[in-house]
């Protein structure tokens, strides 16, 4: 008598993470406006959101692979831009391009950059912590960098620089959580 094995039915649930990440973009949206203040400098709650958002679709990529990570970049940014257009028509706020633009282009510029590099470090590196660390400090700086240059009003504020590298020092601490729980994840492909 043959004993017969079942095939283990693999399941796509990368929509779950796509969905999570299209949340979190409109999230970090949503708290952009709100902030605290440390040592004078006015810094965004959503500073916190950012790291994450570069995390799930390189969690994505290592999981369901590249395609379904471009998926989830595209729809996220997507997103975006219909979020800012919906709150923006809902509160009677005329639509400033350069907003959706510097928003928009920061996002997904610094997604695709940081994709292209994190499948790089995964397909040809062992990806030991420090790298992953540097990548994603890497991710939050071209963010930035895209991110100010359509909104180069800012800055001529005398702490732009200083919550700039604030907000940075701050995302480097979330960045060491984001590396540790990326290299404990075990690749699905």
């Amino acid at each position: 008598m043959k004993l017969l094995k079942k095939k283990k039915e693999l399941y796509d649930d990368s929509w779950l993470y796509i969905l999570i990440l299209i949340t979190l973009v409109i999230l970090s949206q949503s708290l952009k406006n709100y902030g605290f203040t440390i040592s004078g400098i006015s810094l965004s709650y959503g500073i916190f959101i950012l790291p994450f958002l570069f995390f799930i679709p390189n969690y994505i990529l290592k999981k369901y692979g590249y395609e379904r990570s471009i998926v989830a970049i595209s729809g996220s940014g997507l997103s975006l831009v219909l979020f800012f257009l919906i709150i923006n028509f809902s509160v009677g706020k005329e639509i400033n391009m350069l907003d959706i633009c510097g928003d928009f282009l920061g996002y997904v510029g610094a997604q695709f950059v940081g994709l292209t590099i994190y499948n790089f470090l995964f397909k040809n590196t062992n990806c030991s912590y420090i790298l992953l660390f540097f990548m994603y400090l890497f991710d939050l700086i071209v963010f930035y960098l895209i991110y100010t240059l359509f909104n180069m009003n800012l800055l001529l504020t005398d702490s732009y620089w200083n919550g700039y590298f604030l907000t940075l020092v701050l995302q480097s601490i979330l960045c060491v959580a984001i590396t540790y729980l990326d290299k404990k994840t075990i690749p699905g492909l």
